[in-house]
């Protein structure tokens, strides 16, 4: 379990993030157009895993936003924006918005992501929702870096993220 703060506040996660150098769990997350993606999909591509509690909140909509602008000049690279939202929710943001160069996820289902990766925010106000993570995976599925944002509302460290790609 993970502390984590909400505006200062402190709030616990699920667990633990997955250890660098350790091969990134498996998931099954839902697309846009309600089918489903998993995590070797991607296989032989780099992956950038931005993870938030939802779409509709500034921080969350910001990166989206920053991510989308970044991954644009990334070789071989997906980055992945997954949340709980509803995946109708993360298409109008993404059409609203012009998003065009990641793909949006959701987590709604299950939530078996958020507790196999150890982020699912177990108490507080944002109980069951994901705490602001990312997680780069190398082609071979492994994790190279990942970063739990301290506050919530903070942005993650887009530098260090595309740094180690």
């Amino acid at each position: 379990m993970a502390t984590v703060n909400l505006g200062g506040n402190p709030i616990q996660t699920s667990g633990e993030l997955p250890a660098t150098s350790t091969k990134a769990p498996d998931f099954t997350l839902v697309k846009g157009d309600l089918s489903t993606a998993s995590l070797s999909d991607y296989k032989g591509k780099k992956i950038i895993l931005n993870i938030f509690p939802s779409i509709d909140t500034g921080t969350c909509a910001t990166s989206v936003r920053e991510f989308n602008k970044k991954a644009a000049a990334l070789d071989n690279t997906v980055v992945l924006c997954i949340s709980r939202d509803l995946p109708f929710a993360q298409n109008r943001f993404c059409g609203a918005e012009g998003i065009e160069n990641v793909a949006t996820l959701s987590d709604f289902r299950e939530g078996k992501f958020g507790k196999d990766y150890g982020l699912t925010v177990t108490d507080g106000p944002l109980q069951g929702l994901h705490s602001r993570v990312v997680v780069v995976i190398d082609e071979e599925g492994n994790v190279k870096y990942t970063e739990q944002v301290p506050d919530i509302k903070d942005e993650p460290d887009y530098d260090k993220a595309l740094a180690a790609l």
